[in-house]
């Protein structure tokens, strides 16, 4: 039996029932485009971590207060020294630092005129643009001022400046934030949101002011951006022995970018992995449909596969023709599932647009294989059934 004669065979005894074996190979690709889906939103959410974190400039670490917490106020309250900006001057001679931010957070209200805004308010140092990558689209950024009293100036983020400006220049303005009179001197260009935080409806203001306005002893954080020829490791080891010295402790933790991406990115494997097992369920159901109806198809096509037998087919042959079905099957399945997935992309971007998902050929290709491979196995039993019926008997039961 020549190969050209063969796929025809296969392709007939798959046409002859379309129905049936459309049905089948609609487990397979439910299964597929489940399979493909979560996968393919794990890897987006992995590209939208890196991006969002990229915000900030790709070579930062920072330094909070406490041991054992990472942030927030908690930090704060359990630390046995706080942070403070003796500390981040300290530091800023440091080999290797470019800049030094130290950061207090708080939320107030941001007022001009007749109009009020609740927005987030960040006390940060003059290098805060340039360590962050922030541009100043109109006026300057906060100056640097050495004699540890700033004068109170005020930069705007863009959502921050449109509500309490509209299209007016804010610039030379006074506006109260947390009922303290500052004069806006910068807005900063679009940032956008950074996981859901509006970084464009911020007030900066200097830190020392940030500290009075809020009542805070410590600092929130210390970000200390570093030279492309200092790796975050050797920074991070240099800024412990400094801050052990200065502290008496070590009472503060040290978290870089590298490792904050690290650690998510193994918890979004682990959950992608996780969804997709669940979603395999159908790929194993749709393998047992394969197995049933290739095992019912031998016994319907008995006498065919007695009378090849018979003309001399050997039973080699008959487990290719099977195997080949049950491939085929499963390869429309495999096709039935990417246009699913297709069609499930479609309506999400449009339902959801802010949804990270990313489709990854090499994902695709490997699911057709999948499904192959699928189809592969679930026919190697009913296929060696085939192959190993006697001429005679099949015949007799025809």
């Amino acid at each position: 039996m020549i190969a050209r004669d063969a796929a025809r065979l296969i392709w007939r005894s798959v046409s002859h029932s379309l129905g049936k074996s459309l049905l089948t190979a609609l487990g397979i690709g439910i299964g597929i485009a489940a399979v493909s889906l979560l996968t393919s939103l794990g890897s987006g959410l992995q590209l939208y971590m890196l991006e969002q974190f990229s915000l900030f400039g790709t070579r930062i670490i920072a330094v909070n207060p406490g041991k054992d917490m990472t942030h927030g106020i908690g930090s704060l309250l359990s630390s046995v020294r706080p942070l403070s900006l003796d500390d981040a001057q300290a530091l800023i001679d440091l080999p290797g630092v470019e800049f030094v931010v130290p950061v207090v957070q708080g939320l107030g209200a941001i007022e001009y005129a007749n109009r009020q805004r609740n927005s987030d308010i960040l006390g940060v140092g003059a290098q805060m643009s340039k360590a962050w990558q922030f541009k100043v689209s109109m006026g300057r950024f906060l100056p640097e001022d050495p004699s540890g009293h700033s004068r109170a100036y005020a930069v705007l983020g863009y959502t921050l400046k449109q509500e309490l400006f509209a299209s007016t220049n804010p610039l030379g303005k006074t506006i109260r934030v947390g009922g303290l009179r500052f004069k806006v001197i910068g807005v900063i260009e679009k940032k956008g949101q950074m996981l859901g935080f509006d970084m464009d409806d911020i007030a900066y203001i200097p830190t020392d002011k940030a500290l009075q306005l809020f009542n805070r002893e410590g600092l929130m954080e210390i970000d200390i951006s570093f030279t492309s020829a200092t790796s975050s490791g050797q920074l991070a080891e240099r800024v412990k022995k400094v801050l052990i010295e200065r502290h008496g402790a070590e009472d503060f933790a040290i978290t870089s970018q590298d490792e904050m991406l690290l650690t998510m990115g193994n918890v979004l494997n682990v959950l992608t992995i996780g969804v997709a097992a669940l979603g395999s369920i159908s790929l194993f159901v749709g393998a047992v449909g394969i197995a049933t109806i290739m095992t019912t198809t031998v016994r319907e096509r008995s006498g065919e596969i007695g009378l090849l037998r018979a003309i001399g087919a050997s039973q080699p042959q008959i487990l290719a023709l099977f195997l080949g079905e049950a491939v085929l099957i499963s390869l429309l399945g495999g096709v039935i599932g990417l246009a699913l997935l297709a069609v499930i992309a479609a309506v999400l971007s449009l339902l959801v647009p802010a949804l990270p998902l990313a489709l990854q050929p090499f994902f695709l290709v490997l699911a057709l294989l999948a499904s192959a491979l699928i189809g592969l196995l679930a026919g190697v039993i009913p296929a060696y059934s085939a192959s190993r019926l006697k001429p005679i008997d099949a015949l007799r039961a025809e």
